[in-house]
């Protein structure tokens, strides 16, 4: 009785282990993955791309400087495709939206806050959606594509 009791316990540690060991790969957090340098892939002014990387001609050239610094939280570095750097903070109000605040200087028209929603995001790359217009392109609602070098 005591073998099989002792055999029980040694299957059920087995099965236990084997079956824990199946969860899977563990996803880090949105606060986690999110935090990077990250640089421009694609910009997309409404439904217009103006600049691809790599592109023979892109329609606005700028973005080559595009660039948001999220590598020291809370603390965000934004480069803008007109080359100004605004310097402020950030935080995830959800796990698909970004806010940027605190802004120095402030965006135009932005009151130091540029809020973007969050798609697509894995280890290497980003989509990020504005919600409000931008005032330097028009008031397109811009998305731009971000990749982690």
């Amino acid at each position: 009785m005591r073998t099989n009791s002792l055999i029980s316990f040694l299957v059920s540690f087995v099965l236990i282990g084997f079956l824990a060991g199946c969860g899977g790969k563990k996803v880090a957090p949105v606060s986690e993955r999110i935090a990077k340098v990250w640089t421009i892939q694609k910009a997309e002014q409404g439904s217009t791309t103006v600049y691809t990387r790599g592109a023979a001609s892109n329609a606005i050239p700028g973005y080559s400087a595009f660039k948001l610094d999220l590598s020291s939280p809370p603390v965000a570095r934004y480069t803008a495709f007109d080359g100004n750097l605004f310097v402020g903070q950030y935080s995830l109000s959800s796990d698909t939206r970004l806010v940027l605040t605190n802004l120095n200087p402030s965006p135009s028209q932005a009151n130091g806050t540029l809020e973007f929603d969050i798609s697509d995001l894995n280890d290497n790359s980003v989509v990020l959606t504005r919600t409000s217009g931008d005032t330097k392109t028009g008031g397109t609602l811009n998305k731009y594509t971000l990749s982690n070098p």
